[in-house]
């Protein structure tokens, strides 16, 4: 490689990063609006409905990894993904058209919806990945989760509200393996950059392992609902 190519893919990688960092920081705009607002619980009950029809009315989403799980998350995580896709600094093409104000309305509409979303009991069996405690891969797992996950994710995958870090106890597996390929591939682009450069070495098996840690952290028995056959009142 010579030396005016390097210096090329030098400030590409750079100028990546920088698009990146801008995307995941940028403040203002929908997402801080929202989060200043007073939820209304009914109107987040009527906007919910826009989204159920994805995620269902539990907010469990879909153990195949197609739609996550909602129910549980904190909404300042909710409502900057939600003001992301909005905005096209993620690209979700099958959620992009339900997100627009057109369908479930501004900036108080969502603050209404994830203000409704987070308070849902979760799913008490979400999607697990094959490996059981005691399996070289389940503990394989959680050595790389110690290593390097605590310390945004927290001790119990529990995240961070304030900082935007989401809670990743209790859900899909197979979301969770998607998710976190595209943000090591750059796939993702408003994905945090300090954890793309944590994860950018994990090969597919140390991928698939740590995420089957995670999938198997127990959620508190507080945070979940009373059982797999539980239906929202809210959608009678």
């Amino acid at each position: 490689m010579n030396k005016k190519f390097k210096i090329a893919a030098a400030l590409m990688s750079l100028g990546m990063a920088a698009t990146v960092q801008a995307e995941w920081m940028e403040k203002g705009g929908e997402r801080e609006e929202a989060l200043h607002l007073t939820p209304n619980h009914e109107n987040g009950i009527e906007v919910y409905e826009v989204c159920a029809g994805c995620h269902l009315t539990e907010g469990w989403g879909r153990p195949d990894g197609t739609f996550p799980q909602l129910a549980g998350q904190h909404k300042e995580v909710l409502v900057k993904q939600l003001a992301d896709i909005r905005a096209q600094n993620r690209d979700n093409p099958t959620m992009y058209p339900f997100a627009l104000p057109e369908s479930i309305g501004g900036p108080q509409a969502m603050a209404d919806v994830v203000a409704y979303v987070e308070k849902l009991p979760m799913d008490p069996d979400n999607g697990k990945g094959e490996w059981a405690e005691g399996t070289p891969e389940f503990d394989l797992g959680k050595k790389l989760y110690a290593d390097n996950c605590v310390q945004c994710h927290g001790e119990n995958g529990e995240g961070d509200r304030e900082k935007f870090y989401p809670l990743i106890q209790g859900q899909h597996y197979n979301y969770m393996v998607r998710q976190f390929e595209w943000i090591r591939d750059g796939k993702r682009r408003n994905a945090n950059p300090d954890m793309i450069k944590q994860i950018k070495e994990f090969s597919d098996a140390d991928m698939e392992a740590v995420v089957n840690y995670v999938s198997r952290i127990p959620v508190p028995k507080e945070k979940v609902a009373s059982s797999k056959e539980w239906l929202n009142p809210d959608y009678d």
